[in-house]
């Protein structure tokens, strides 16, 4: 699609609903014909605001206008970055090769999304890959029973890899019963054997609700010690964490002979992109920050938000999250609600 007939067009709806007429500046257009949607590539994310529009108002139009399924807007700036993460992967999949077998599962996914590095729709479609081409179940999931790590599930299943899911059960107060269910009916939708790992989070809890420190952190590295020691009793060597900030060189990790990969990080992951993937399968994204322990530590413990918060604004400056997504976590924090 050629860019500057798209920049008038844009111009043209831009002063259809209002908005104040300016240059628009198109880099790329790229036109996915078996997926019906449109990339468009801004140079810079102020570039990318003018062809968004006030609240989506302008790129909705224009989807009307061009009668096709989706339109994504990026900017150049944050593709690059997105394209070396991708590379940086590569390579350290390159130093791992030969040592996993599931290393060779990875790389042609990883070189697709390198090539059109917006959208992972392809690693959660059901005909994406040939499946069980490892017949051992020889990788472990990590699941929480949030979107990073149903994701990463659902990939794993796609890519053909024989999975196990293990979710660590500390009780009610950190995995509600509707986050019980969203675990139960994904690993039932997949056929994916699944277990949950009782863990005894009473002194924790107890400590977490006299104020004597932030939970998410210490919660993290506990679930993270159980998961890692029922996969070492069961003789699995990979394990596949939903993890989105260690990416590339960081997104694949040997410890004790046991590979860690972290999924949503290895592909450089957006949250949005992981919300769209995950959307056939009809799973409910959480509406705001943390367990209903955290929840009520905020209640109790109002200077704890601030922790809660820089942990926001950390996925927000690695491009992880959007502003405005951070802004309506941020507001949740700020107002205590209880979600998973």
């Amino acid at each position: 699609m050629d860019t500057d007939e798209l920049a008038v067009l844009i111009r043209e709806v831009r002063s259809e609903i209002g908005h104040e007429d300016t240059e628009v500046r198109i880099a790329e257009a790229i036109f996915n014909g078996e997926r019906d949607e449109l990339l468009i590539v801004a140079p810079d994310r102020s570039d990318k605001s003018i062809i968004i529009g006030k609240g989506g108002w302008v790129v909705g139009r224009l989807r009307e206008r061009l009668g096709i399924r989706r339109i994504h807007v990026e900017s150049e700036i944050d593709l690059l970055m997105r394209r070396e993460r991708v590379k940086f992967a590569l390579e350290r999949l390159a130093e791992l090769s030969g040592s996993f077998r599931v290393l060779s599962l990875l790389e042609k996914p990883l070189r697709k999304r390198l090539e059109y590095p917006v959208g992972l729709d392809f690693l959660t479609e059901s005909d994406s890959a040939p499946r069980n081409s490892i017949r051992e179940p020889d990788t472990a999931v990590a699941l929480s029973g949030g979107t990073d790590s149903s994701f990463s599930l659902i990939a794993a299943f796609n890519l053909g890899l024989n999975s196990v899911a293990f979710t660590a059960d500390p009780g009610t107060i950190v995995l509600p019963g509707h986050v019980r269910r969203v675990v139960d009916e994904l690993t039932a939708s997949l056929g994916v054997r699944h277990e949950y790992i009782s863990m005894d989070f009473s002194e924790f809890q107890r400590a977490a609700l006299e104020g004597r420190f932030h939970p998410c952190g210490r919660c993290s590295s506990m679930i993270e010690e159980v998961i890692m020691e029922q996969i070492k009793n069961e003789g699995i060597d990979t394990v596949i964490f939903g993890d989105l900030l260690s990416t590339g060189y960081g997104s694949l990790q040997v410890t004790d002979g046991i590979l860690r990969v972290n999924l949503p990080a290895l592909f450089a992951a957006s949250k949005q992109e992981l919300k769209s993937a995950v959307s056939p399968y009809g799973l409910r994204a959480a509406s705001g920050f943390g367990c209903p322990l955290l929840g009520e530590v905020h209640r109790r413990y109002p200077h704890m938000r601030r922790y809660s918060i820089q942990r926001v604004l950390r996925e927000t400056r690695a491009g992880v999250l959007e502003p405005g997504e951070a802004l309506e976590l941020v507001w949740s924090i700020c107002g205590s609600r209880r979600t998973n």
